[in-house]
């Protein structure tokens, strides 16, 4: 009788284990997308935005410094003021929705991307790249602020 017993409880600890692990499977699919932002990311992202846009605000700087050919400027510029630009932008993207949220980040690395070639340009003395870089990453930039939601 108590081998019966201990097979019995074996088995149903065994059935137990089997029947949880089915239902808590079906609900961990079912995790719904958010439709909205809540008023805390959407207060997240307008301080990240400000952030960005006094940096966009900026890059006029950039612009002078490249026209002026003042090379080294151009790269401590770069690495200096626009240092954090990167990651100041994956912090925003991080709080949108969806797709939007995958858009930023391409957009991000975009921007990213444009930077580390006028950096380039500015190493090469090159003034023909690092102005046609500038002018995408202004464009890039102003994408990524787009999809920044204002309310």
């Amino acid at each position: 009788m108590v081998k019966y017993r201990a097979i019995l409880t074996a088995v149903l600890a065994v059935v137990m284990v089997f029947l949880l692990s089915l239902g808590n499977g079906a609900e961990a699919k079912r995790v719904a997308k958010p439709l909205s932002y809540t008023s805390e990311q959407i207060s997240q992202i307008q301080e990240y935005g400000s952030e960005l846009s006094a940096l966009r605000d900026r890059m006029p700087e950039l612009a002078d410094l490249i026209q002026k050919q003042d090379w080294v400027f151009v790269r401590n510029f770069i690495h200096g003021p626009l240092g954090e630009l990167r990651a100041k932008m994956l912090y925003a993207a991080q709080n949108l929705l969806g797709d939007d949220q995958k858009q930023a980040r391409a957009v991000a690395k975009a921007v990213f991307d444009n930077l580390v070639a006028i950096d380039q340009a500015a190493q090469n003395r090159d003034y023909k790249l690092a102005i046609r870089n500038y002018a995408e990453t202004i464009r890039d930039f102003d994408n990524f602020l787009n999809l920044l939601p204002k309310e």
